[in-house]
């Protein structure tokens, strides 16, 4: 049962974080440029939200089922996955909402409009990255796995 749950494990991280984490990275630059384009990165970005909830239900199946629930890594592995939820369902998704809002609200008075969207999509860069470096911290802990027995 452990190589099923990480085979989910592995797979719902590949194909649920990898998607959000490049249409997020891409957002900024779309929204600037083409706003109509951004709606489906948004969209992108809040389904896939949904789906990685998969990512930690088969990672505690994993832990589980490998009797490593209490070892550092798998809680620091917790952890900063916890907090790139966190920073994707509070600073990143609201703040792509907030850009297409502005983007693609009619033309108003002078250029309030493209400096808040362009305000907007520097603070989304860099919380994408945040939210990218997370992922990747994750990612070394999970190929690390420092006290492991395995050898790897």
């Amino acid at each position: 049962m452990t190589k099923v749950f990480l085979i989910l494990h592995v797979l719902a991280a590949i194909l649920a974080i990898g998607p959000v984490a490049v249409a997020a990275s891409r957002f900024p630059a779309v929204v600037r440029a083409t706003p109509q384009d951004a709606v489906s990165l948004h969209r992108l970005c809040r389904v896939y939200a949904v789906i990685g909830i998969a990512v930690p239900v088969f990672g505690f199946g994993t832990a589980g089922a490998m009797h490593v629930m209490g070892d550092a890594w798998v809680i620091a592995s917790i952890g900063l996955t916890a907090l790139a939820a966190a920073v994707l369902a509070v600073m990143i998704l609201p703040r792509q909402q907030a850009a297409l809002d502005a983007a693609l609200q009619p033309a108003g008075e002078g250029g309030s409009q493209a400096a808040t969207v362009t305000a907007t999509a520097k603070q989304l860069a860099m919380f994408t990255g945040v939210f990218n470096l997370l992922w990747a911290a994750v990612t070394i802990l999970m190929i690390l796995r420092p006290g492991s027995t395995t050898g790897a």
